[in-house]
């Protein structure tokens, strides 16, 4: 049973960092995402930092704030070396992880350099997760760095599938793990992928167990806003797993 969204975007304003990839023509409304919850009988969710807006949170945390804090959370981007004032504030205002994006070439952060290994440390004693988002190829060579983290690691989008079967880089690296118990999935954004992620959705529940997996609807669905659906995947996610144990322990939320 699916209870949460655990990846939605929300943007009141357009206001793109210097540099951006790509800007939404529209703006991505509280309003509207809550809507769309309830129309999908959902309970709450989870705002991720959108990557058009960089580093700057505050539109993330004034959606954060007029919520109930027991059924939504955030996930924030912030730079490496981000003051732990910052990262302290974040974590009162409502943000439960932090989002690297590492999709299109981007360097990959290294745990035995001094600047990220405090970083993993303070989200380690904030009791806070790292969501990654990176194609299957070098998510694969990447994977044992984020398992060996302290901290629980959330893989983006199931990990951006490439290959037509279920014969994936990243999937066969997962395999290969000698441990896998800080690893979630977020089954979300089918669209994102270069092949159809139904059958590596298969192959991973024989990896992880079922309680390691959210969903997420990835609204308003940036750069595939034509062809996307809210629900995408949505009953495949349903059909298969609970949230229940995923949505508390990486974002502390519940329903009564």
């Amino acid at each position: 049973m699916i209870r949460f969204d655990c990846h939605a975007h929300v943007y009141e304003q357009l206001l793109p960092m210097a540099g951006a990839r790509y800007v939404p023509a529209e703006k991505a409304s509280l309003a509207q995402w809550l809507a769309r919850q309830d129309s999908a009988g959902l309970a709450g969710g989870v705002i991720v930092q959108v990557s058009f807006l960089g580093t700057d949170n505050s539109q993330l945390l004034r959606a954060l704030a007029g919520l109930d804090r027991r059924r939504f959370a955030g996930v924030a981007v912030t730079a490496l070396d981000v003051d732990e004032a910052e990262l302290q504030a974040l974590a009162e205002s409502g943000v439960t992880g932090l989002r690297w994006n590492l999709v299109s070439g981007a360097e990959l952060p290294d745990p035995a350099e001094a600047a990220v290994s405090r970083l993993v440390a303070l989200l380690r004693d904030l009791g806070m997760h790292l969501e990654v988002q990176l194609e299957s190829p070098r998510l694969a060579g990447y994977l044992p760095v984020l398992a060996a983290l302290p901290v629980p690691v959330v893989i983006d989008h199931l990990g951006l599938p490439r290959a037509e079967a279920a014969v994936e880089p990243w999937l066969d690296a997962l395999e290969a793990l000698p441990a896998r118990e800080g690893i979630h999935v977020k089954i979300s954004a089918p669209y994102r992928a270069a092949a159809d992620p139904r059958p590596h959705l298969d192959r991973l529940l024989t990896l992880l167990p079922r309680d390691r997996f959210v969903w997420g609807s990835d609204w308003p669905h940036t750069r595939h806003e034509a062809q996307a659906r809210y629900d995408g995947l949505l009953a495949e996610a349903a059909a298969r797993i609970d949230d229940a144990a995923a949505v508390r322990a990486l974002y502390r939320l519940g329903i009564d």
